[in-house]
Parts: structure tokens; sequence; C-alpha cells
């Protein structure tokens, strides 16, 4: 390369291309972190997360937003609250009514997981927190029966308030299964989409006995 030194380029040869670099501009989410962000700010960001999942399940619809931004602190907050609501009734309890709420924990915990593993050897595609996510999600409509069912026995527990309540669980039973099936149906086999429902429909049959079953000391 010794003699490429003295060549020169004449002026009359035009070069062509671009030597410039773009620039482009970087958008606001790229300078954004939520490590600097206050505390404030990523509360209410979780919440508004927490709430639009449950606007989603109240008005379900075949949508990947639940799959998409999975969280367990929906699930989490409905199971302490059915529990918590459960608890006190004179079906197996003493006196605090305290196996009520460990058994909640076990039936929704332990029966989403069995329900994922069957999902994924039945070949589905959703991950194991996106399928906890939506089946913990959809226990919405059940804890809200859980509350009018409470409100109901304040009345009562008389025959008209059965009927009241078997009415409401059965609605609200129906809707989380639903729910459910409607927000998991895209990620299974077409050919395999009964044996996933099936079980789904047991575990949320389950708690729907509970609740129905409930009667306060």
């Amino acid at each position: 390369f010794a003699g490429l030194a003295d060549v020169s380029i004449s002026e009359d040869i035009p070069v062509e291309g671009e030597i410039t670099v773009p620039v482009g501009s970087r958008s606001p989410d790229e300078d954004y972190s939520t490590l600097d962000e206050p505390v404030r700010d990523t509360i209410m960001r979780d919440l508004k997360a927490v709430g639009k999942k449950f606007v989603h399940v109240m008005y379900p619809k075949k949508s990947s937003t639940l799959l998409r931004d999975w969280d367990l602190w929906g699930p989490l907050v409905l199971c302490v609250s059915l529990a918590l609501m459960l608890q006190g009734g004179s079906a197996d309890s003493k006196d605090d009514g305290g196996p009520q709420f460990a058994e909640v924990f076990v039936i929704i915990w332990f029966g989403a997981v069995v329900i994922t593993l069957n999902s994924k050897l039945l070949g589905g595609t959703i991950s194991f927190f996106q399928s906890l996510c939506v089946l913990g999600y959809c226990v919405l409509p059940l804890t809200v029966a859980m509350l009018v069912c409470r409100l109901v026995l304040l009345a009562g527990s008389g025959t008209v308030s059965f009927i009241i309540r078997l009415i409401v669980v059965v609605a609200m039973f129906g809707w989380s299964t639903l729910a459910s099936t409607a927000f998991l149906a895209d990620s299974q086999p077409p050919n395999r989409k009964a044996l996933v429902v099936y079980p789904i429909f047991l575990f949320y049959f389950v708690i729907s006995w509970m609740i129905l079953t409930f009667t306060p000391q």
C-alpha cells in the first residue's frame, strides 16, 4: 500500500453516495425507564393494568391482552377476597372457620397449575404464568357471586334466599367459564379444545359449589 499515497483523485470525477449518517429521532419510550419513575407512578400504572384486565373479564372477548401482559396481583387479590368471604362457614369449621381460607388457596392455585399442565401436554402454546393469570382473573365473577350471596344471607336463609343464590352462582359460573375459554381457546389445537375446556369447567364448578353451599355460623 506504499504507492497509494501518491494517487490523487481528480476533481472531475464525481463522488456518488451518501456520506452522512442519518440520525433517527429517539422515541420517548426509548428514553423512559421505569427505574427512574416515582413509586406512586409505578403503583398507579400497575393498578390501571389490573383494572383493564378486570374489564376484559367482565366483558369477555377473544383478546390476547391478558395473555401478553400477564401478572398475578389480580388473581392474588381475588383469591384472598374469596377466601376471606368464605371464612366463617359452618361446613367443616370449628369456631373460627379457618380451614376454608386454606382450602380456597389450594383449590384455586393447585387447580390452575393442573389445568395449565394439562394444556401444555395437549400442545397448547400458552405459557405457564399466562395461564395462571387468565384462570385467576376469571375468578372475578365468582367473587362477585360470593359477595351477593353474603348480602342475601343477611336477609335470611330460607327457600327464596337459596333460589336467588342459586341463580346468581349459576350465572357467574357460566360467566367465568366462558371468559376463561374465550381467552384460552386460541392457544389450543382445534381438535383438542374440548379436553382443555372440561378441566376448566370442573375447576370453576368446585368453586361455585363452595359458594352455593356456604352458610355462615
